[in-house]
Formats: structure tokens, sequence, C-alpha cells
């Protein structure tokens, strides 16, 4: 079951800006137990996507925790929506929404995830199996884009 293009629409635009002010926060704070703390909250941003919709095509491989990962173009844009089962694998997909969702696909293509999650201090915080995680959710957004 595709989710309507007006759920992905309605996303970018309210909140894509909550999303931005979310990977700021993580950015300035200063402990690994705040930057849990808000990765644990974040996920309370992302749409509730039906369960109908939460198809075996849709599921990102490579996650150890289910997450399920939908994509619209819009243009040259891309408009993302991701769920999982996990609170901070949603926590991390709201991170990732924010330097992605609503790009260009020579700006999702040039996105460095090892870069990103450095500069938001998580870098050797997050366990190896969540890190494979993530990283197979930004080369999924990137492959979409393509």
């Amino acid at each position: 079951m595709p989710l309507p293009a007006e759920q992905f629409l309605e996303f970018d635009q309210q909140g894509t800006p909550l999303l931005q002010d979310a990977a700021t926060k993580v950015a300035h704070a200063k402990q690994w137990q705040d930057k849990y703390r808000l990765l644990m909250q974040l996920g309370k941003l992302l749409p509730v996507i039906d369960d109908a919709a939460k198809t075996e095509d849709a599921l990102v491989d490579g996650c150890e925790s289910a997450a399920w990962l939908f994509h619209f173009p819009l243009g040259d844009l891309h408009l993302f929506l991701a769920d999982s089962d996990a609170r901070i694998v949603k926590g991390l997909i709201v991170l990732l929404l924010a330097a992605t969702n609503g790009k260009t696909t020579n700006e999702i293509l040039a996105f460095d995830a090892n870069a990103y999650f450095a500069e938001l201090g998580l870098a050797g915080q997050l366990s190896p199996s969540r890190s494979n995680g993530l990283y197979a959710l930004a080369a999924q957004i990137q492959r979409c884009a393509q």
C-alpha cells in the first residue's frame, strides 16, 4: 500500500523545520546521556505510518531493528518518510531525515553520513549493529535519489 502524496508533502512542510531544530539540539548536547535522551524523544516527530504500508518492499535491509523507508520524488527534490519498531532508531531516523528530506538528487548523493553523525557527536557512541543499520538507511536514501 503506497503512502499518499499528501502525507509526504505535509511532513515536508510541517516536519522538516522541526527535524532540523532537533538535529541542532543533538549537536549542542554536551553529554552522551543527553544526546541519548534526545534521540529517544525525537521519534515522536515522525508521522504515524499505517501498518498496512509497512511492507517487505519498504523494509530496509541491514537494520537489526525493523525500519521502513518511503520515498516520494517531487521534481528534483526527494521527500522521505520512515519508521522503526525501535525508539532509538526512530530518533536516528529523525536526524537522517533532517539532513536529506526535501533535498535535491545532487545534495543527497553528496551527503556523507559518517561526517554528519560525527558532527552531531554520535560517531563512536552507537553500537556496531546500530551504526550498520543507520548507514544502511542512509545508503537506501541515496539509492532512492538516483
